[in-house]
């Protein structure tokens, strides 16, 4: 598929990267939006919590958050009402220990935990309740996405008919590194504060089996992956877990078809995360980077509070209908 070009603009009153970012986060408010919460088991006797909108539609759009959000976050509050208003179910679902508790086990979550992923599809699909499914991942959840889709190429469920990816960071590495630099340092320190803070109530569940001591050599999100993720989730150290987890090294293998949206100034997203010359031939993926954007901004101010980027989800997964 073509690298396609992108309809979006933001407004002239964000005029930089950040304030693209920051406006959502901060000013959005994603009303109407009423849950029912559903707890399954995972394998390892550990617990996921799945948020479904369920109105009986024979359609459903599965919904993965970004690194530190929930089923809560306003981004997935956004994506879930405009999908849930157009006659689709949703099902958002949360991380381990992102639900507003900590899970069990001292694992918790990563950009490549795929086996959480692919069991709360397994469950969806169990009980033949849809007809289609459309998978939407939005940071960390587009790279669990990407790279679900690619190592399960030969497995994927029938039912799954597209897939989207917004600000998906396709080099770990990469997207780790680009924000230890300059001014994005501001989002990788809130970051760092959010997850010390679970190393923290994680101990408390499991005091002999988290070290709180190391919490003083963390100074960026690397050292946070080298010192917990990676060790906890059986990887040599950072790199390793960067090196197997980015999703770049799974988008040759995808065969549904699925939209890449990376705007071209997202303040998370190294040049290497733009995965260009894997996509400009690829048979079922395309690539769409709009100018601007920032990392999960997309802001169009229209009467019905609706982003470009779930207008732009839901063109692209009613065509695979």
């Amino acid at each position: 598929m073509a690298i396609i070009p992108s309809s979006y603009q933001a407004p002239k009153s964000l005029f930089n990267a950040h304030l693209e970012t920051m406006y959502p986060h901060f000013f959005r408010r994603v009303r109407g939006v009423k849950y029912k919460r559903e707890r399954i088991t995972t394998p390892d006797n550990d617990f996921l919590d799945l948020d479904w909108l369920k109105k009986g539609y024979r359609r459903l759009m599965i919904l993965s958050h970004g690194l530190e959000g929930s089923s809560d976050s306003v981004y997935i509050r956004g994506m879930a009402k405009a999908f849930s208003e157009q006659h689709w179910d949703v099902l958002a679902w949360n991380y381990r220990g992102c639900s507003g508790e900590p899970n069990r086990k001292i694992y918790a979550y990563h950009a490549g935990a795929t086996h959480d992923l692919s069991l709360v599809i397994q469950h969806a699909l169990k009980d033949n309740r849809y007809d289609a499914v459309c998978l939407v991942g939005i940071s960390l959840g587009g790279n669990l996405t990407l790279k679900y889709l690619g190592e399960q190429s030969n497995y994927v469920s029938e039912k799954i008919k597209s897939a989207i990816a917004f600000s998906t960071p396709c080099d770990l590495k990469a997207s780790s590194e680009h924000l230890s630099q300059g001014t994005n340092r501001m989002y990788a320190q809130r970051f760092l504060a959010n997850l010390k803070q679970k190393v923290r109530d994680k101990a408390k569940v499991l005091p002999n089996q988290m070290k709180l001591g190391l919490l003083k050599e963390i100074k960026t999100l690397a050292d946070f992956d080298d010192i917990y993720t990676a060790p906890i989730h059986g990887f040599i150290d950072a790199l390793d877990y960067y090196a197997k987890c980015s999703s770049q090294l799974f988008i040759p293998y995808v065969t549904v078809p699925t939209l890449i949206v990376n705007a071209e100034n997202d303040p998370f997203l190294a040049p290497a995360c733009y995965p260009i010359q894997l996509t400009e031939t690829h048979a079922f993926v395309h690539l769409e980077m709009p100018k601007q954007g920032g990392h999960i901004g997309f802001y169009t101010k229209n009467k019905k509070n609706i982003y470009w980027s779930e207008e732009r989800a839901l063109s692209f997964a009613e065509q695979y209908l």
